[in-house]
Protein backbone atom coordinates (compact mmCIF):
# COMPACT_ATOMS: atom_id res chain seq x y z
CA UNK A 1 0.00 0.00 0.00
CA UNK A 2 2.00 3.52 -1.23
CA UNK A 3 -0.97 5.44 0.68
CA UNK A 4 -2.22 5.03 4.38
CA UNK A 5 -4.88 6.97 5.83
CA UNK A 6 -4.14 7.94 9.36
CA UNK A 7 -6.39 9.65 11.88
CA UNK A 8 -5.50 10.10 15.93
CA UNK A 9 -8.51 10.47 18.60
CA UNK A 10 -7.41 12.64 21.66
CA UNK A 11 -9.35 12.80 24.83
CA UNK A 12 -8.70 15.78 26.89
CA UNK A 13 -8.63 16.22 30.85
CA UNK A 14 -10.44 19.58 31.88
CA UNK A 15 -10.34 21.42 35.42
CA UNK A 16 -11.65 24.48 36.65
CA UNK A 17 -9.34 26.06 39.11
CA UNK A 18 -11.36 29.13 41.06
CA UNK A 19 -9.81 31.77 42.99
CA UNK A 20 -11.12 30.43 46.20
CA UNK A 21 -13.38 27.68 46.94
CA UNK A 22 -14.18 24.64 44.82
CA UNK A 23 -14.10 24.46 41.34
CA UNK A 24 -17.47 23.34 39.19
CA UNK A 25 -16.82 19.32 38.89
CA UNK A 26 -16.22 18.06 35.33
CA UNK A 27 -19.48 17.22 33.85
CA UNK A 28 -20.72 20.46 34.81
CA UNK A 29 -17.61 22.40 33.49
CA UNK A 30 -17.90 20.09 29.94
CA UNK A 31 -21.54 21.35 29.58
CA UNK A 32 -20.28 24.67 29.39
CA UNK A 33 -17.41 23.99 27.60
CA UNK A 34 -19.30 22.57 24.66
CA UNK A 35 -22.59 25.08 24.70
CA UNK A 36 -20.93 26.72 21.78
CA UNK A 37 -20.62 23.24 19.79
CA UNK A 38 -23.84 22.42 20.50
CA UNK A 39 -25.32 25.78 19.45
CA UNK A 40 -23.19 25.44 15.83
CA UNK A 41 -24.12 21.64 15.36
CA UNK A 42 -27.58 20.71 17.81
CA UNK A 43 -25.08 18.21 19.49
CA UNK A 44 -22.20 17.45 22.04
CA UNK A 45 -20.93 15.27 19.01
CA UNK A 46 -20.49 16.68 15.58
CA UNK A 47 -18.20 16.86 12.72
CA UNK A 48 -16.63 20.43 11.62
CA UNK A 49 -15.95 21.93 8.16
CA UNK A 50 -12.15 20.61 8.58
CA UNK A 51 -13.35 17.05 8.16
CA UNK A 52 -12.68 16.17 12.19
CA UNK A 53 -15.02 15.26 14.72
CA UNK A 54 -15.63 16.73 18.10
CA UNK A 55 -17.51 15.75 20.81
CA UNK A 56 -18.09 14.98 24.73
CA UNK A 57 -16.62 10.76 26.03
CA UNK A 58 -17.26 9.17 28.73
CA UNK A 59 -16.39 10.51 31.97
CA UNK A 60 -17.03 14.15 30.44
CA UNK A 61 -13.79 13.87 28.39
CA UNK A 62 -13.89 16.49 25.43
CA UNK A 63 -12.34 14.51 22.42
CA UNK A 64 -11.18 15.78 19.51
CA UNK A 65 -11.03 13.11 16.41
CA UNK A 66 -8.47 13.98 13.60
CA UNK A 67 -9.96 14.08 9.96
CA UNK A 68 -8.59 11.23 7.80
CA UNK A 69 -4.57 12.14 6.54
CA UNK A 70 -2.96 10.64 4.10
CA UNK A 71 0.20 12.42 5.04
CA UNK A 72 1.91 12.79 8.66
CA UNK A 73 2.86 16.41 8.51
CA UNK A 74 -0.93 16.76 7.91
CA UNK A 75 -2.13 14.07 10.59
CA UNK A 76 0.16 16.09 13.20
CA UNK A 77 -1.13 19.46 12.30
CA UNK A 78 -4.76 18.10 12.31
CA UNK A 79 -3.65 16.84 16.06
CA UNK A 80 -2.44 20.13 17.26
CA UNK A 81 -5.34 22.31 15.41
CA UNK A 82 -7.44 20.24 17.96
CA UNK A 83 -5.45 21.10 20.20
CA UNK A 84 -5.87 24.49 19.23
CA UNK A 85 -9.85 24.57 19.00
CA UNK A 86 -9.87 23.10 22.93
CA UNK A 87 -7.95 25.80 24.34
CA UNK A 88 -10.28 28.61 22.31
CA UNK A 89 -13.08 26.78 24.18
CA UNK A 90 -11.55 27.25 26.81
CA UNK A 91 -11.07 30.72 26.61
CA UNK A 92 -14.87 31.03 25.53
CA UNK A 93 -16.27 28.91 28.57
CA UNK A 94 -13.54 31.15 31.18
CA UNK A 95 -15.62 34.10 29.68
CA UNK A 96 -18.95 32.66 30.69
CA UNK A 97 -18.37 31.24 33.85
CA UNK A 98 -17.07 34.72 34.73
CA UNK A 99 -20.13 36.34 33.51
CA UNK A 100 -22.70 34.12 35.74
CA UNK A 101 -20.65 34.35 39.13
CA UNK A 102 -17.18 31.79 39.19
CA UNK A 103 -14.05 33.04 39.60
CA UNK A 104 -10.55 31.22 38.53
CA UNK A 105 -9.35 29.57 35.08
CA UNK A 106 -10.14 26.86 32.73
CA UNK A 107 -7.33 24.34 31.99
CA UNK A 108 -7.16 21.50 29.17
CA UNK A 109 -4.41 19.45 29.26
CA UNK A 110 -3.90 16.96 26.43
CA UNK A 111 -2.16 14.02 28.99
CA UNK A 112 -3.28 10.66 29.73
CA UNK A 113 -3.88 10.26 33.96
CA UNK A 114 -5.31 12.71 36.65
CA UNK A 115 -4.49 13.45 39.82
CA UNK A 116 -7.32 10.58 40.97
CA UNK A 117 -5.71 8.16 38.74
CA UNK A 118 -8.37 8.07 35.90
CA UNK A 119 -7.00 7.28 32.81
CA UNK A 120 -8.11 8.66 29.29
CA UNK A 121 -6.34 7.63 25.39
CA UNK A 122 -4.94 8.92 22.44
CA UNK A 123 -5.94 5.93 20.24
CA UNK A 124 -3.95 5.89 16.51
CA UNK A 125 -6.00 4.30 13.17
CA UNK A 126 -4.10 3.46 10.41
CA UNK A 127 -5.84 1.88 7.32
CA UNK A 128 -4.66 -1.90 6.42
CA UNK A 129 -5.24 -3.99 3.22
CA UNK A 130 -8.23 -6.54 4.49
CA UNK A 131 -5.75 -9.31 3.39
CA UNK A 132 -2.80 -8.32 6.18
CA UNK A 133 -3.03 -12.06 8.65
CA UNK A 134 -3.77 -10.38 11.63
CA UNK A 135 -1.98 -13.10 13.76
CA UNK A 136 1.04 -12.61 12.53
CA UNK A 137 0.08 -8.56 12.58
CA UNK A 138 -0.29 -8.75 15.88
CA UNK A 139 2.35 -10.96 16.81
CA UNK A 140 4.85 -8.45 15.33
CA UNK A 141 3.11 -5.85 16.50
CA UNK A 142 2.35 -6.07 19.87
CA UNK A 143 6.20 -6.44 21.24
CA UNK A 144 7.07 -3.09 18.82
CA UNK A 145 3.75 -1.17 20.80
CA UNK A 146 4.99 -2.33 24.12
CA UNK A 147 8.38 -0.80 23.88
CA UNK A 148 7.81 2.11 21.69
CA UNK A 149 6.97 3.97 25.16
CA UNK A 150 11.13 4.27 25.33
CA UNK A 151 10.67 6.18 21.84
CA UNK A 152 7.05 8.19 22.16
CA UNK A 153 6.28 8.26 25.58
CA UNK A 154 4.79 11.48 27.51
CA UNK A 155 6.33 10.48 30.27
CA UNK A 156 5.43 10.84 34.22
CA UNK A 157 6.22 11.53 37.65
CA UNK A 158 4.98 8.09 39.53
CA UNK A 159 3.49 8.43 43.33
CA UNK A 160 5.70 6.02 45.92
CA UNK A 161 3.54 3.30 46.46
CA UNK A 162 4.38 -0.38 48.62
CA UNK A 163 6.58 -1.52 46.42
CA UNK A 164 8.89 1.16 44.70
CA UNK A 165 9.79 5.12 45.44
CA UNK A 166 8.42 8.19 44.01
CA UNK A 167 10.38 8.21 40.02
CA UNK A 168 9.83 9.11 36.57
CA UNK A 169 8.85 6.72 34.10
CA UNK A 170 8.49 6.92 30.45
CA UNK A 171 4.67 6.28 29.75
CA UNK A 172 1.30 7.59 31.27
CA UNK A 173 -0.43 4.64 30.19
CA UNK A 174 1.02 1.57 30.09
CA UNK A 175 0.46 0.95 33.91
CA UNK A 176 -3.83 1.28 32.36
CA UNK A 177 -3.37 -1.06 29.82
CA UNK A 178 -4.88 -4.45 30.94
CA UNK A 179 -5.30 -7.10 27.63
CA UNK A 180 -2.77 -7.14 24.40
CA UNK A 181 -5.52 -7.51 22.19
CA UNK A 182 -9.64 -7.17 22.67
CA UNK A 183 -12.55 -5.71 21.20
CA UNK A 184 -13.55 -3.78 24.27
CA UNK A 185 -11.66 -0.35 24.86
CA UNK A 186 -12.80 0.79 28.29
CA UNK A 187 -13.36 -2.10 30.08
CA UNK A 188 -10.34 -3.87 29.73
CA UNK A 189 -8.10 -1.41 27.76
CA UNK A 190 -6.15 -3.28 25.28
CA UNK A 191 -2.82 -2.70 23.63
CA UNK A 192 -4.61 -3.31 20.10
CA UNK A 193 -8.64 -3.01 19.46
CA UNK A 194 -10.19 -5.13 17.32
CA UNK A 195 -13.59 -4.33 16.92
CA UNK A 196 -13.80 -4.05 12.80
CA UNK A 197 -15.24 -0.86 11.77
CA UNK A 198 -13.62 0.28 8.62
CA UNK A 199 -15.13 3.24 7.83
CA UNK A 200 -14.65 2.08 4.47
CA UNK A 201 -14.85 -0.80 1.89
CA UNK A 202 -14.60 -3.61 4.23
CA UNK A 203 -13.96 -5.93 1.42
CA UNK A 204 -10.41 -3.75 0.95
CA UNK A 205 -9.72 -2.33 3.83
CA UNK A 206 -9.31 -3.13 8.38
CA UNK A 207 -9.02 0.03 10.05
CA UNK A 208 -5.90 -1.10 12.95
CA UNK A 209 -7.62 0.51 16.40
CA UNK A 210 -4.15 1.01 18.05
CA UNK A 211 -5.31 2.81 21.96
CA UNK A 212 -1.88 2.10 23.99
CA UNK A 213 0.01 5.10 22.85
CA UNK A 214 0.55 8.22 24.73
CA UNK A 215 -1.02 11.73 24.08
CA UNK A 216 2.55 13.81 22.72
CA UNK A 217 2.25 17.54 22.84
CA UNK A 218 5.79 17.45 21.28
CA UNK A 219 5.56 17.21 17.26
CA UNK A 220 9.00 15.40 16.75
CA UNK A 221 7.75 12.86 19.04
CA UNK A 222 4.26 12.52 17.19
CA UNK A 223 6.09 12.12 13.69
CA UNK A 224 8.55 9.03 15.19
CA UNK A 225 5.53 7.46 16.69
CA UNK A 226 3.13 7.26 13.83
CA UNK A 227 5.94 7.42 11.33
CA UNK A 228 8.34 4.30 13.02
CA UNK A 229 4.46 2.47 13.66
CA UNK A 230 3.94 3.26 10.02
CA UNK A 231 7.25 1.00 8.63
CA UNK A 232 6.38 -1.88 11.02
CA UNK A 233 3.28 -2.19 9.38
CA UNK A 234 4.89 -1.78 6.15
CA UNK A 235 7.15 -4.82 6.76
CA UNK A 236 4.29 -6.91 8.30
CA UNK A 237 2.39 -6.01 4.85
CA UNK A 238 4.88 -6.89 2.54
CA UNK A 239 6.01 -10.10 4.36
CA UNK A 240 9.31 -10.02 4.86
CA UNK A 241 10.79 -11.50 8.09
CA UNK A 242 11.24 -9.54 10.66
CA UNK A 243 12.11 -11.77 13.54
CA UNK A 244 10.26 -13.81 16.81
CA UNK A 245 9.99 -10.74 19.58
CA UNK A 246 6.37 -12.37 20.44
CA UNK A 247 6.63 -11.56 24.57
CA UNK A 248 5.04 -14.49 26.78
CA UNK A 249 2.69 -11.47 28.76
CA UNK A 250 2.61 -7.99 27.04
CA UNK A 251 1.30 -6.38 29.82
CA UNK A 252 3.42 -7.62 32.68
CA UNK A 253 5.93 -6.57 30.11
CA UNK A 254 4.37 -2.83 28.99
CA UNK A 255 4.80 -2.24 33.51
CA UNK A 256 8.43 -3.15 33.60
CA UNK A 257 9.52 -1.30 30.49
CA UNK A 258 7.44 1.83 31.38
CA UNK A 259 9.01 2.08 34.93
CA UNK A 260 13.00 0.94 33.66
CA UNK A 261 14.64 3.88 32.39
CA UNK A 262 17.77 2.41 31.15
CA UNK A 263 15.39 0.06 29.15
CA UNK A 264 16.94 -2.80 29.94
CA UNK A 265 14.48 -4.82 32.16
CA UNK A 266 14.27 -8.32 31.48
CA UNK A 267 11.18 -9.23 29.30
CA UNK A 268 10.13 -13.03 28.44
CA UNK A 269 9.46 -14.31 25.11
CA UNK A 270 7.34 -16.85 24.06
CA UNK A 271 10.40 -19.17 23.01
CA UNK A 272 11.12 -19.18 26.93
CA UNK A 273 14.22 -16.62 26.12
CA UNK A 274 14.72 -12.94 27.69
CA UNK A 275 15.39 -9.87 25.79
CA UNK A 276 15.51 -6.04 26.29
CA UNK A 277 13.15 -3.29 25.17
CA UNK A 278 16.11 -1.88 23.74
CA UNK A 279 17.15 -4.69 22.08
CA UNK A 280 13.40 -5.13 20.14
CA UNK A 281 13.32 -1.24 19.16
CA UNK A 282 16.63 -2.11 18.12
CA UNK A 283 16.19 -5.08 16.03
CA UNK A 284 12.96 -3.43 14.35
CA UNK A 285 15.41 -0.33 13.20
CA UNK A 286 17.17 -2.42 11.94
CA UNK A 287 14.96 -3.98 9.90
CA UNK A 288 13.23 -0.79 9.08
CA UNK A 289 16.62 0.23 7.76
CA UNK A 290 17.15 -2.95 5.87
CA UNK A 291 13.42 -2.57 4.11
CA UNK A 292 14.02 1.26 3.48
CA UNK A 293 17.36 0.06 2.16
CA UNK A 294 15.55 -2.09 -0.49
CA UNK A 295 12.04 -1.05 -1.05
CA UNK A 296 13.38 3.00 -0.91
CA UNK A 297 11.23 5.86 1.37
CA UNK A 298 7.21 5.93 0.23
CA UNK A 299 7.30 9.52 1.86
CA UNK A 300 9.59 12.60 2.60
CA UNK A 301 9.57 12.33 5.83
CA UNK A 302 11.11 8.26 6.12
CA UNK A 303 14.67 9.14 6.81
CA UNK A 304 13.73 11.78 9.64
CA UNK A 305 12.20 9.28 10.75
CA UNK A 306 14.84 6.52 10.98
CA UNK A 307 17.15 9.11 12.87
CA UNK A 308 15.34 9.98 15.56
CA UNK A 309 14.61 6.37 15.79
CA UNK A 310 18.15 5.79 16.27
CA UNK A 311 18.91 8.73 18.84
CA UNK A 312 16.26 7.57 20.55
CA UNK A 313 16.61 4.04 21.06
CA UNK A 314 20.40 4.69 21.88
CA UNK A 315 19.95 7.56 23.79
CA UNK A 316 17.87 4.92 26.21
CA UNK A 317 20.98 2.26 25.72
CA UNK A 318 23.70 4.69 26.68
CA UNK A 319 21.53 6.86 29.47
CA UNK A 320 22.59 9.90 27.48
CA UNK A 321 18.60 11.34 27.21
CA UNK A 322 20.48 14.82 26.42
CA UNK A 323 20.63 13.40 22.65
CA UNK A 324 16.86 13.88 23.11
CA UNK A 325 16.69 16.14 25.07
CA UNK A 326 14.28 18.28 22.72
CA UNK A 327 12.51 16.13 20.13
CA UNK A 328 11.04 12.93 22.73
CA UNK A 329 8.46 13.66 25.46
CA UNK A 330 9.78 11.93 27.84
CA UNK A 331 13.27 12.82 27.61
CA UNK A 332 12.31 17.08 27.32
CA UNK A 333 9.76 16.75 30.45
CA UNK A 334 12.62 14.84 32.53
CA UNK A 335 15.12 17.56 31.64
CA UNK A 336 12.81 20.31 33.29
CA UNK A 337 12.18 17.93 36.03
CA UNK A 338 15.36 17.32 36.62
CA UNK A 339 16.77 21.26 36.30
CA UNK A 340 13.60 22.03 38.56
CA UNK A 341 14.96 19.50 41.54
CA UNK A 342 18.30 19.93 41.06
CA UNK A 343 17.67 24.17 41.25
CA UNK A 344 15.47 23.84 44.19
CA UNK A 345 16.54 20.32 46.04
CA UNK A 346 13.12 18.34 45.20
CA UNK A 347 13.21 14.86 45.50
CA UNK A 348 10.77 12.87 43.19
CA UNK A 349 7.23 13.01 45.50
CA UNK A 350 7.27 16.69 46.17
CA UNK A 351 4.36 17.95 44.92
CA UNK A 352 6.13 20.82 42.62
CA UNK A 353 7.30 18.16 40.28
CA UNK A 354 3.62 16.85 39.83
CA UNK A 355 2.20 19.99 39.40
CA UNK A 356 5.25 20.72 36.83
CA UNK A 357 4.58 17.39 34.97
CA UNK A 358 0.58 18.69 34.51
CA UNK A 359 1.65 22.07 32.70
CA UNK A 360 3.89 20.63 30.86
CA UNK A 361 0.14 19.10 29.10
CA UNK A 362 -1.68 22.57 29.49
CA UNK A 363 -2.73 23.22 25.48
CA UNK A 364 -2.66 27.12 26.61
CA UNK A 365 -0.12 28.29 23.77
CA UNK A 366 0.92 31.18 26.27
CA UNK A 367 0.25 29.47 29.43
CA UNK A 368 1.46 25.60 28.80
CA UNK A 369 4.59 24.34 29.28
CA UNK A 370 5.41 22.64 26.18
CA UNK A 371 4.98 25.72 24.22
CA UNK A 372 7.03 28.02 26.79
CA UNK A 373 9.91 25.47 26.01
CA UNK A 374 9.58 25.74 22.03
CA UNK A 375 9.76 29.33 22.52
CA UNK A 376 12.83 29.35 24.59
CA UNK A 377 14.45 26.80 22.25
CA UNK A 378 14.63 23.74 24.23
CA UNK A 379 11.85 22.05 22.89
CA UNK A 380 11.92 21.24 18.56
CA UNK A 381 8.68 21.97 17.08
CA UNK A 382 7.67 20.70 12.60
CA UNK A 383 4.42 22.82 12.36
CA UNK A 384 4.10 26.38 11.94
CA UNK A 385 1.37 28.70 13.47
CA UNK A 386 0.14 28.83 9.84
CA UNK A 387 0.45 25.46 9.36
CA UNK A 388 -1.95 24.83 12.94
CA UNK A 389 -4.42 27.78 11.79
CA UNK A 390 -5.08 25.93 8.03
CA UNK A 391 -5.63 22.49 9.68
CA UNK A 392 -8.12 24.94 11.95
CA UNK A 393 -10.41 25.54 8.40
CA UNK A 394 -9.19 23.53 5.76
CA UNK A 395 -9.72 19.60 5.75
CA UNK A 396 -6.94 17.68 4.06
CA UNK A 397 -7.02 16.04 0.32
CA UNK A 398 -8.52 12.80 1.62
CA UNK A 399 -12.47 12.34 1.86
CA UNK A 400 -12.48 14.84 4.49
CA UNK A 401 -12.36 17.57 2.07
CA UNK A 402 -15.37 15.93 0.54
CA UNK A 403 -17.29 16.12 4.39
CA UNK A 404 -15.63 19.82 4.94
CA UNK A 405 -17.28 20.65 1.46
CA UNK A 406 -20.62 19.01 2.17
CA UNK A 407 -20.86 20.73 5.83
CA UNK A 408 -19.69 24.18 4.76
CA UNK A 409 -21.58 24.54 1.91
CA UNK A 410 -24.92 22.84 3.47
CA UNK A 411 -24.34 25.36 6.07
CA UNK A 412 -24.16 28.26 3.73
CA UNK A 413 -28.08 27.70 2.29
CA UNK A 414 -28.60 27.11 5.86
CA UNK A 415 -29.78 23.22 5.09
CA UNK A 416 -29.48 20.41 7.81
CA UNK A 417 -27.42 17.79 7.68
CA UNK A 418 -26.14 14.49 8.80
CA UNK A 419 -22.54 13.07 8.06
CA UNK A 420 -20.68 10.53 10.02
CA UNK A 421 -17.28 8.97 8.58
CA UNK A 422 -18.99 7.75 5.59
CA UNK A 423 -22.18 8.75 5.26
CA UNK A 424 -23.58 12.64 3.27
CA UNK A 425 -26.70 13.03 3.42
CA UNK A 426 -29.38 16.31 3.71
CA UNK A 427 -31.64 16.26 6.22
CA UNK A 428 -35.22 17.23 4.14
CA UNK A 429 -34.00 14.35 1.71
CA UNK A 430 -33.49 11.40 3.63
CA UNK A 431 -33.62 9.68 0.40
CA UNK A 432 -30.71 10.70 -1.03
CA UNK A 433 -28.01 9.72 1.33
CA UNK A 434 -24.53 9.44 -0.39
CA UNK A 435 -21.98 6.67 1.25
CA UNK A 436 -18.17 8.03 -0.01
CA UNK A 437 -16.11 4.30 0.63
CA UNK A 438 -13.04 5.26 -0.17
CA UNK A 439 -11.42 7.13 2.33
CA UNK A 440 -8.46 9.04 -0.06
CA UNK A 441 -11.58 10.28 -2.38
CA UNK A 442 -10.77 13.65 -2.25
CA UNK A 443 -14.02 15.23 -4.34
CA UNK A 444 -17.14 12.49 -5.27
CA UNK A 445 -19.36 13.57 -8.10
CA UNK A 446 -22.63 12.34 -6.16
CA UNK A 447 -21.87 14.52 -3.05
CA UNK A 448 -21.14 17.84 -5.90
CA UNK A 449 -24.47 16.85 -7.36
CA UNK A 450 -26.45 16.60 -3.94
CA UNK A 451 -25.31 20.23 -3.10
CA UNK A 452 -26.16 21.57 -6.69
CA UNK A 453 -29.45 21.19 -5.74
CA UNK A 454 -29.32 23.36 -2.59
CA UNK A 455 -28.60 26.04 -5.16
CA UNK A 456 -31.68 25.37 -7.48
CA UNK A 457 -33.95 28.84 -8.47
CA UNK A 458 -35.49 30.17 -5.71
CA UNK A 459 -33.22 29.13 -2.74
CA UNK A 460 -31.25 31.95 -1.08
CA UNK A 461 -27.83 31.47 0.86
CA UNK A 462 -28.90 32.42 4.59
CA UNK A 463 -26.61 34.78 7.15
CA UNK A 464 -25.63 32.59 10.07
CA UNK A 465 -26.75 34.47 13.13
CA UNK A 466 -23.60 35.64 15.05
CA UNK A 467 -24.61 33.14 17.82
CA UNK A 468 -24.22 30.62 15.23
CA UNK A 469 -21.05 31.86 14.73
CA UNK A 470 -19.55 32.01 18.23
CA UNK A 471 -16.64 32.65 16.73
CA UNK A 472 -12.88 31.44 18.37
CA UNK A 473 -15.06 29.95 20.76
CA UNK A 474 -15.14 26.70 18.29
CA UNK A 475 -12.53 28.19 17.12
CA UNK A 476 -11.72 29.43 13.20
CA UNK A 477 -12.79 25.47 12.40
CA UNK A 478 -16.54 26.59 12.70
CA UNK A 479 -16.18 29.81 11.59
CA UNK A 480 -14.54 32.57 9.33
CA UNK A 481 -15.95 35.63 10.37
CA UNK A 482 -16.23 36.48 14.16
CA UNK A 483 -13.86 35.66 16.67
CA UNK A 484 -14.19 36.55 20.59
CA UNK A 485 -11.31 38.06 21.85
CA UNK A 486 -10.07 36.62 24.95
CA UNK A 487 -8.61 38.31 28.29
CA UNK A 488 -5.37 39.75 27.68
CA UNK A 489 -2.09 37.23 27.37
CA UNK A 490 -0.51 37.10 30.70
CA UNK A 491 3.47 37.65 30.87
CA UNK A 492 5.54 35.18 29.91
CA UNK A 493 5.61 32.79 32.97
CA UNK A 494 8.63 31.67 34.69
CA UNK A 495 10.29 28.62 33.24
CA UNK A 496 10.45 27.01 36.44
Amino acid sequence: MDRRVYGVETEFGITHRPTSGRGLPPDELARYLFRPVVEFGRSSNIFIPNGSRLYLDVGSHPEYATAECDQLTDLIASDRAGERIMHDLAVWTEQRLHEDGFTGQVYVLKNNVDSAGNSYGSHENYLIPRTTHFRRLSGILLPFLVTRQIIAGAGRVVSADEQRPAHFAFSQRADHMWEGISSATTRSRPIINTRDEPHADAAAHRRLHVIVGDSNMSTTTSLLRYGATDLVLRMIEAGVPIGDYELANPIAAIRAVSHDLTGAAPLRLRSGEETTAVEIQRGLLRRAQRFVGEHGSHHEQVPAILELWERAVEAVATGEHHLIEKDIDWAIKKKLLDDVAASRGLDWDHPRLEQIDYAYHDVHPQRGLFHLLVRRGMASELISEEQIQQAMVTPPPTRAAVRGKFLSTARAYGAEVTVDWVHHKLTDRPLEAVMVKDPFAAADQRVDDLLAKLAQPGTQLQERSRAERCGRAVSLALTDRYRLTGPAQPPEPPLI
